[in-house]
C-alpha cells in the first residue's frame, strides 16, 4: 500500500504548498490593522496643522462669580 503512486503524490503536494494559510490571514489583517493605524495617525497630523484650535465655550457668570470669590474678589454689585 506504501508504493501507491497516489499516496506519494499526496505527500509531495503538501510539501510543496508553502506558506500556513493561517499565517496568510494573520499577515493579510495584521496589514489591515495596521493600515488603518497609521492613516489615522497621518490625518491627526494634518489635521493639527491644517484645522484652527477648537473654540473654548464661553463660561458661564454663575462658574465666574465662585472663581472670583474663591479668589478673595468681591463680584461687582455686592
Amino acid at each position: 500500500m506504501d508504493d501507491d503512486p497516489s499516496f506519494q503524490n499526496l505527500g509531495n503536494v503538501a510539501k510543496a504548498k508553502g506558506f500556513n494559510p493561517g499565517l496568510i490571514v494573520l499577515l493579510v489583517i495584521g496589514g489591515i490593522v495596521l493600515t488603518f493605524l497609521i492613516g489615522n495617525y497621518v490625518l491627526y497630523m494634518y489635521a493639527q496643522k491644517t484645522l484652527p484650535p477648537r473654540k473654548k465655550k464661553p463660561v458661564s457668570k454663575k462658574k465666574m462669580k465662585k472663581e472670583r470669590l474663591k479668589q478673595g474678589v468681591s463680584a461687582p454689585g455686592e
